[in-house]
């Protein structure tokens, strides 16, 4: 797994350079004075203060103001903020006032504004200025509104996507209408990027953070203008002039220090602007060289040339992230102030479609990037999309070893599930439950793979939308065998040629794949014309549960509930008899493939469900009448609440996935000790074949997330004795999939927690 790291996320923080960190050790081992002691090494202390607050004067531009040293931005957005407010409450409010911010400004400003309007009583409303398709700010929104305003926020340079803001029209709209709102503008992303002149402004704060260029974690500043109103928010010592209590951070002051001397200097390792425009030129092209779809989120021309967001078709930020990732690159999918988001909030103001505000990357540099830099990951991205190209997730001409494609691949959509079956024995394939935004992906790996589709089914009907499955039939026209063509509403064929008798000696329609066979059966009740389908690996003529590998159920089974039967097609008293119809059916281990999978559960299985209790499990006991199923199910129904905007549940949440217990845990160190006392186990890498292609671990198999549900049931008697390891690259996806083992009785599994990230 070692290979070299290529760090992209320099707007999320950035590496401590050797002459700043030397300074910073410097002022802990040998400078290490109170500023406020009056003896010699407390007077150099102070020396070094106020030398570095001269020179942050020279960088701002600012030679009057206060200039005050922080912990960081977030302080000085509160400073900012209650100094505003608290003047504010001293004066007569305007009628109906309003707190004004960017609606693209980082979230630490609205939530600040909110935050100390509620605690300072203030009755004024928080209000998001909108912004155009390039993010810039709606200066007639402003004009029309700031004369109501106690306070307007507005950001130089934003961190997602890199465009800077106009000061100098937006100090026209703000001051024409009201010439003494405070004005706070968020100057973090603008240091080392733009040119700053603050006192030529009527900006009234700005906060900075010295770690977004080159210095440590907790230390800032905040300038402030003459006049501007000001609140301490520490008292006690009186340092700082009384501005900022607290002893100073030398050593962050040191860092500020040696950063500013070389952001001052004719020549350094520090790029120029028209360098840093070069570096972008280059990474634009390799990108859009590597993936041809590309669509950047940003207008280059009023951005600043260190931020790239983009986003590419078919792709989800995670997978993007995890590729570079694994390719050693390190990247974003949005701020890093705001993690466990999966929608850019940046990228909804400016009014782009919801699938670039899914998918979005962000690659940021530093003004310390070097010429062999960029040229290592330029090289190291298409080395990427090379491996993309070996999974056929990207199409290439020049990529002839591709991975094989066998077996059962599970894809996903948010919580809809999709299911691609190739039998192992031929080229023939079955697409189930087709997704819309998946049919791109799915053509391409039938097209890549040469495989020959003989069913693309769903397994119920959809009363407000149109079958994808019409689409990705007509767009693989020429790989469908002609027999197989004319289809019914489901994409059953007509002519499909063969039936199996299942173990309550019903015979039903049957499709041969090769040595598999996929079988279909109705299972009214979530929907009048719901179906299963069910797939044996073995060709016998009567299939008992024990043959039966998977069990596509749609939304009549899902993982810790059951399908909604509140539906005008519904039928509550057929999902009982479907349900009693599935218990002869199936084995209690067949591995059910359910349409949606909203607690990442990938599979489930009669047995996991009658462990949870529940009405499945009380039908297939027999000790629930047909009668009390449908009044309980109902009930169980009317928590399933549709709202305008908001997916709609095909099962109401009854919490039992939520409740299972908590899956074991090994480190990485662990792991290694394990390793070396030679314990019999099973380590396997769960991250998928493109990103194990890249950094692949030593001595393990690898078996995605995708393909989790085929793993299981290729190896169910053996996982049930032997230990299991699983391994990916942060620790998130294999928590996941042990969890989801477990839940289907498999316990002998352990997943490493941090995965390689802290191995």
């Amino acid at each position: 797994m070692s290979q070299q790291e290529f760090y992209l996320d320099s707007n999320a923080t950035t590496e401590v350079l050797p002459p700043i960190a030397e300074a910073v050790m410097t002022a802990l081992t040998q400078e290490y004075g109170n500023p406020s002691s009056s003896h010699i090494t407390g007077i150099r202390a102070k020396a070094r203060m106020e030398r570095t607050r001269q020179l942050a004067r020279q960088v701002m531009g600012a030679d009057s103001g206060k200039v005050i040293f922080t912990s960081g931005a977030t302080e000085g957005i509160q400073t900012a903020v209650i100094s505003a407010l608290q003047a504010a409450r001293q004066a007569p409010l305007p009628r109906r006032p309003l707190l004004l911010y960017g609606a693209t400004e980082h979230k630490a400003v609205p939530e600040t504004l909110k935050h100390w309007a509620r605690l300072f009583d203030l009755p004024a409303e928080v209000r998001a200025i909108p912004v155009d398709e390039r993010g810039r700010l709606d200066l007639e929104f402003i004009a029309e509104h700031v004369d109501r305003a106690l306070m307007i926020c507005t950001m130089a340079v934003n961190n997602e996507t890199g465009c800077y803001q106009d000061l100098a029209a937006l100090e026209r709209a703000i001051r024409t209408h009201n010439p003494q709102v405070p004005w706070m503008v968020d100057c973090v992303q603008a240091l080392g990027k733009l040119p700053l002149a603050l006192t030529a402004t009527t900006i009234d704060y700005a906060p900075f953070s010295g770690h977004k260029l080159y210095a440590p974690k907790g230390i800032g500043w905040l300038y402030v203008r003459e006049q501007a109103p000001f609140t301490p928010v520490i008292a006690g010592g009186g340092q700082e002039s009384g501005w900022r209590s607290g002893t100073e951070n030398g050593a962050g002051i040191a860092a500020l220090q040696a950063l500013f001397e070389m952001m001052l200097a004719e020549s350094g390792p520090l790029a120029d602007h028209q360098q840093l425009l070069a570096y972008r030129q280059t990474l634009v092209a390799t990108l859009k060289r590597a993936f041809p779809e590309l669509v950047f989120n940003q207008d280059h021309d009023c951005c600043v040339p260190t931020t790239l967001n983009f986003s590419v078709p078919g792709f989800s930020s995670k997978e993007l992230m995890d590729l570079f990732d694994a390719a050693g690159i390190r990247v974003s999918s949005g701020s890093a102030c705001s993690s466990k988001v999966t929608r850019s909030f940046v990228l909804d103001a400016m009014g782009l479609p919801a699938w670039q505000s899914e998918s979005a990357i962000r690659l940021s540099f530093g003004p310390a990037m070097t010429e062999a830099e960029l040229t290592a990951v330029c090289e190291r991205i298409e080395s990427a999309v090379g491996a993309l190209a070996t999974s056929c997730l990207l199409e290439s001409d020049a990529v002839e070893d591709k991975f094989g494609l066998k077996g059962l691949i599970q894809l996903k959509a948010g919580s809809s599930c999709c299911w691609l079956y190739v039998d192992p024995d031929s080229d023939r394939c079955v697409v189930v439950d087709p997704l819309a935004s998946l049919n791109e992906r799915l053509e391409r790996l039938i097209r890549c793979q040469d495989l020959v589709p003989v069913a693309i089914l769903d397994t119920h009907g959809h009363a407000d939308h149109v079958s994808s499955g019409v689409a990705l039939r007509a767009a693989l026209a020429d790989r469908i065998p002609e027999q197989y063509r004319a289809v019914d509403e489901l994409g059953w064929p007509n002519d499909c040629g063969t039936r199996r008798t299942l173990g309550d000696g019903q015979v039903m329609p049957a499709l041969d794949l090769g040595s598999s066979v996929l079988v279909r059966a109705p299972l009214p009740g979530h929907t009048d014309d719901s179906v299963g389908l069910f797939l044996s690996r073995e060709g016998r003529d009567t299939l008992v549960g024990s043959d039966i590998d998977f069990a596509f159920c749609g939304d009549t089974v899902l993982a810790g509930t059951l399908g909604r039967t509140n539906f005008t097609n519904s039928q509550p008293s057929a999902l009982y008899h479907s349900l009693v119809h599935l218990s002869v059916w199936l084995s209690p281990d067949t591995l059910i493939c359910p349409a949606h999978d909203y607690h990442h559960q990938f599979a489930t299985s009669l047995a996991a469900e009658c462990r949870q209790g529940g009405l499945l499990s009380q039908v297939i006991e027999g000790s629930l009448s047909e009668r009390d199923f449908v009044v309980r199910k109902a009930r169980l129904d009317e928590a399933l609440v549709d709202e305008p905007g908001t997916e709609l549940l095909c099962g109401a949440d009854t919490g039992s996935c939520s409740a299972e217990p908590p899956v074991a845990e090994i480190s990485s160190a662990d792991l290694k000790r394990w390793q070396s006392e030679g314990r019999v186990m099973a380590v396997v890498d769960i991250r998928e074949p493109h990103e194990f292609a890249l950094s692949p671990g030593a001595g393990m198999d690898n078996v995605p997330l995708s393909r989790l549900v085929d793993f299981v049931a290729q190896n169910r008697y053996r996982l049930e004795s032997d230990p299991l390891v699983l391994i990916c690259r942060s620790g998130s996806r294999s928590q996941l999939a042990s969890r989801s083992l477990r839940r289907l009785g498999l316990g002998n599994i352990v997943h490493v927690v941090g995965g390689y990230a802290l191995s």
